[in-house]
């Protein structure tokens, strides 16, 4: 009954199961590695002190910014050039901005530092000037800003003297100097401003180091893909259950082989055709006798 799994049209549905369940499992596989990754990245920073308390450490010995270095005391020596602001930056569930200040060092290179945070719109604020001379700043490192960071504006147009992102491929377009790929902002901030006295800015969490919305996504895809092969799974069956009962159906003759085609058995008879009068041969064909 089941010889029809070998047919040339089973063999095409046979090859797409064989190969789509096990494509399945393996990325249901692979996401659910992802999320345990995730957790167990958070398990570990959670059992690690926090790095703010660490010693600090010269800023070429942190660089590259990673989980381990992310958040770990910088210190770097030099002095503050350009300015900016950085709007639409929340604190304390306040809406502000901070303040930029570039850190040229003697390398050539400039360290983007925020000395602090200052309620109120960036547009027309007046805040503190940056010290002047050489000065050598400790601050909580941190990797630059991308387009999915918190508070970012991507979308440009701001008024000179502002930023939206926090990153070296943005700033280095600013200044004619080159850009650390990082940035640090100061524990303490300095005093002074139109909203007071700035207000330190934490460093946040490196990205991917915590349970976020990602690793749960990541769960929920492990969930899709065993979903997806175990419908693949279940289509086949239900295929090969349909196909087995047609051809069972035919066997016992409940239908025929082809439904569209007409039922054997003998022919009918032809009608047989009407009788013709005969002409009498003193008659014409009328019916009138003939003289």
């Amino acid at each position: 009954m089941y010889r029809f799994l070998l047919t040339p049209r089973w063999w095409g549905i046979n090859l797409f199961v064989v190969l789509a369940i096990p494509f399945c499992v393996f990325m249901g596989t692979w996401q659910l590695g992802r999320f345990e990754d995730r957790v167990q990245s958070h398990e570990q920073a959670e059992k690690q002190p926090d790095p703010s308390t660490r010693a600090a450490k010269p800023l070429d010995e942190l660089l590259p910014v990673d989980k381990v270095t992310s958040g770990r005391p910088a210190v770097a020596t030099g002095t503050y050039a350009d300015q900016f602001l950085v709007p639409g930056r929340t604190l304390d569930d306040r809406q502000g901005f901070y303040v930029l200040n570039m850190l040229r060092t003697d390398s050539g290179k400039a360290l983007p530092v925020v000395r602090g945070w200052l309620p109120g719109s960036a547009t027309g604020a007046r805040v503190p000037a940056a010290p002047e001379g050489e000065v050598t700043v400790t601050g909580d490192l941190q990797a630059s800003e991308n387009s999915r960071s918190d508070g970012v504006n991507a979308r440009g147009g701001l008024p000179g003297g502002q930023v939206g992102m926090i990153s070296a491929a943005t700033l280095v377009n600013l200044v004619p100097y080159d850009v650390y790929d990082a940035w640090v902002t100061l524990p303490e901030a300095e005093a002074g401003g139109t909203g007071g006295a700035m207000k330190p800015v934490p460093a946040a969490a490196p990205e991917g180091s915590g349970l976020d919305l990602k690793a749960f996504q990541n769960l929920g895809y492990t969930g899709e893909w065993f979903v997806f092969a175990g419908f693949v799974l279940f289509m086949w069956f239900r295929l090969v259950r349909r196909e087995a009962e047609a051809l069972r159906d035919i066997e016992l003759g409940l239908v025929p082989e082809d439904p569209a085609a007409a039922p054997e058995g003998p022919a009918a008879p032809a009608p047989a055709p009407a009788p013709e009068d005969p002409v009498s041969p003193d008659r014409d064909a009328a019916g009138t006798p003939v003289r």
